[in-house]
């Protein structure tokens, strides 16, 4: 899911007090902006299902429904399965992962063919307790 830099500023905000109202957030975080602007920001969070709400007093206290990691996870997971599910030949898709992984960290390249080692003899135990 695509955010904007505010809504990331204040996502990330959110993470680090792990729930605040916009007063909060204005006062507590040093989020330099107007009351209905961080207002009408968290509501689009919320209805992108990335907050959770509760009726404080006249206002709402907002808190993140997901980790940075399990956000950043699912996005990644999306992400691949989509490029996966491109129309380019099955391999394709693969070998431009690899090819920006090597080209970001040789050390990770070697981490992904040890995840991938994992999984398999994961699925080959899984495959072996089915049978």
């Amino acid at each position: 899911m695509e955010l904007g830099p505010l809504e990331e500023r204040l996502l990330h905000a959110l993470w680090a007090c792990r729930s605040a109202t916009v007063r909060e957030l204005i006062d507590d975080c040093d989020i330099r902006l107007a009351y209905t602007t961080v207002m009408t920001t968290l509501d689009r969070l919320y209805k992108k299902n990335l907050l959770n709400r509760v009726v404080e007093g006249r206002a709402f206290r907002y808190s993140p429904r997901q980790t940075q990691e399990e956000l950043q996870k699912e996005a990644a997971s999306k992400t691949i399965r989509q490029l996966l599910c491109s129309n380019a030949a099955s391999s394709l898709p693969l070998s431009y992962l690899v090819e920006a992984v090597g080209q970001h960290d040789a050390k990770l390249l070697e981490e992904l063919q040890e995840l991938v080692e994992r999984k398999r003899r994961e699925l080959r135990g899984r495959e072996n307790h089915d049978v």
